[in-house]
Parts: C-alpha cells; structure tokens; sequence
C-alpha cells in the first residue's frame, strides 16, 4: 500500500487537481482538513474526482484500514500567506514533512526555492535518515524559483522571459495568482488593512519597475474569471496586459518521477 503525500502552497492547487484528473492509477485520495481546501474541494468536485476529507490526527488510523488500497495519495494545503516571512514558511513546510513522514513513503513539495529556503529540503530529509523519499519540483537542472518558474516551464524559461520583458517589467500571474493577489495584498495580520495594503504593494511595485501584467495561459480552467481578475488588478495599478505560455511539464514530470521511486523502493 504505497502513500505518497503532497505538501503544497494553496497557489498550486490547479496543477494537482489537473494531475489527479489524469492519473488512472489513484485508488485514493485523502485530503488534509483545514481552512486552505474550500477551493480544491469545488475543483475536484467538478472533475468527478473522489477523496475523503480526514482531520490530520485520525489520518493514520484510516490508513491502518485502507489495506485493500494499492495507491493512496494525501494532500496538505498550507496557507498562502506564509510567503509573507520566508522563515515562517520554512519552518511550517519542515514541521509539516516531520508530521506526515510516519505514515508517507514519500512526499513531494509543490513548492520551488521560494526565497532561497527550501533549497536544501531534499538533503535535510534524506531518504537515508528518514526511510521516506523527500523531492520539491525541479526542473531538468535545478530546483524552480517559484510558481511562475515551475508553471512557465523552468528556471530556464522563466529567465528568459524575464530578459525578454526586462524593458517593461512584469508582474506574472497564473490563474490561481489571479484568482489570491487580494490575499496576498492583506495577509498582514497584526494591522489588516487593504488600503494600506494596496498602497504598500504600489510602492513596492512602482520601485521594481512593474508596469504590465503578464497572464501564464496554463491550459487550466478551474479559476473563473481570470481575465477579469487580471484587468482588475491592472485597472488598480495602471498597468497593460499581456499573455505568456505556460504548461503543466515540470508540474507532471516531477509527480511521476516520486510515484516511480515510492513504487521502487517499495518493490
């Protein structure tokens, strides 16, 4: 009964349900109950995908009589606003793997480097150390920088673009940044303000130069309303808009890869 979990940013919550949507081979799927899965739930109801939602602390009791299972994939979606304090995000992304190592074979982090503090997660939970198989999204040469660089195809890509563009900077959105940028502008919370939000993140972007909006057509159409919520946004700021291709490559790749060595090592 291979487990493999998933640890990831509620950013990234499309690319899992398009994963889970092609993946033929899941007898399971578990969902860790928290305040972060409204969204992924409505998502996946509308694919006709089946999970169960299970509180964190009864998880390993179900496992214990899923036996007839022969492939059962958890997920646990973290909260976006931890990107706010990149210290606090690596310290509940390494708290949320020790929790979930005991009962996973192995655990892959829909996250990238993420401020440069996840760079060395794989090495701090060896597979020697832990007996559980520990991998955060890459691309053929490194880990990514961050869900742009994991959606546009890899560190790579995404510098490329980012030159391409360097003349008019760019503020990138996929559709589930699309669908947040408010919570991301009011995740505050000792003085929540979103006035003062809005002001700071104009300042904030008026110095990097920002002055167009790029929206990464990921293929996906699980956020309603992505047009309007990047004009929105744009309208807000002053900025033009603009499309880049992005894929679910690295996203498919990497998901892969993990099922093959959980199989493996299990073997």
């Amino acid at each position: 009964m291979p487990v493999m979990s998933i640890i990831s940013c509620k950013i990234m919550q499309d690319e899992i349900v398009w994963l889970f949507t092609n993946d033929s081979e899941i007898d399971m799927i578990i969902i860790v109950e928290n305040n972060n899965i409204s969204e992924f739930r409505e998502k996946l109801n509308e694919q006709h995908v089946s999970y169960e939602i299970v509180p964190f602390e009864k998880i390993s009791d179900l496992l214990g009589d899923t036996d007839e299972y022969q492939s059962i994939v958890i997920v646990n979606i973290l909260e976006l606003g931890l990107h706010a304090v990149p210290k606090t995000l690596k310290s509940e992304v390494y708290q949320t793997i020790e929790e979930m190592i005991p009962f996973s074979d192995g655990i892959l982090l829909f996250y990238g480097l993420c401020g440069n503090v996840l760079g060395k997660v794989e090495e701090d939970f060896c597979l020697e150390k832990d007996g559980c198989i520990v991998r955060i999204l890459r691309d053929d040469v490194r880990i990514v920088d961050d869900c742009i660089g994991a959606t546009v195809g890899g560190g790579a890509n995404y510098l490329k673009l980012l030159k391409t563009h360097s003349k008019e900077p760019a503020f990138f959105f996929t559709p589930m940044y699309a669908n947040s940028w408010r919570e991301l502008l009011s995740i505050d919370k000792y003085a929540p303000d979103p006035e003062k939000s809005l002001k700071m993140a104009k300042m904030v972007n008026d110095m990097a130069g920002y002055s167009r909006v790029a929206k990464v057509n990921t293929g996906l159409t699980y956020v309603k309303d992505i047009d309007a919520k990047i004009e929105e946004y744009a309208n807000l700021f002053g900025y033009t808009t603009f499309e880049v291709s992005g894929n679910q490559e690295i996203f498919e790749k990497c998901y892969f890869s993990i099922k093959d060595e959980i199989k493996n090592k299990i073997m």
